[in-house]
């Protein structure tokens, strides 16, 4: 199992939209960067964990944890022409950009601001402080159980 944060603008997905959706599980669509793409597609496995990361917002951080429930699979949004996500250069045939399912597991008890994160000295080397910009990325296990602690989830 791996770990992973996933970034998403509550005003167009939270997490207690996921939370509300069809049985807590929802669509990890719209993801147009090609490094985002390449872990999705080749990384991120059915069981893995996910810190769900609220950003482009007044409160920035970590708000609660998902479950990938889904392998990979064409993102339908980059075929049709209404979507600001559609790709007009991918097809059925070769679809150049992925999705999965994810599904709801905890909110945290106490939301884990970036703030917080940075000044966590055992956070330091965490790909979310060093490089910050990917909306996908890897965590470790010792950073995640850093974030629950910080969030008072259960492990």
């Amino acid at each position: 199992m791996n770990y992973w944060l996933f970034k998403s603008e509550p005003d167009a997905y939270s997490l207690s939209d996921l939370k509300n959706d069809n049985n807590s599980t929802g669509r990890w669509d719209g993801i147009r960067n090609y490094q985002a793409r390449n872990l999705l597609r080749d990384e991120v496995k059915v069981g893995d964990l996910v810190l769900f990361y609220h950003s482009s917002c007044k409160n920035i951080g970590v708000a609660g944890t998902a479950k990938v429930v889904s392998a990979p699979y064409p993102d339908p949004l980059q075929f049709n022409p209404e979507s600001k996500y559609y790709d007009p250069k991918s097809s059925p045939d070769k679809p150049r950009w992925v999705c999965l399912d994810i599904q709801y597991q905890q909110e945290c008890i106490k939301f884990v601001p970036l703030p917080l994160i940075k000044a966590t000295k055992e956070l330091d080397e965490m790909i979310l402080v060093k490089r910050g910009r990917l909306s996908i990325q890897p965590v470790s296990p010792n950073e995640w159980n850093i974030i629950m602690k910080l969030g008072k989830l259960v492990c």
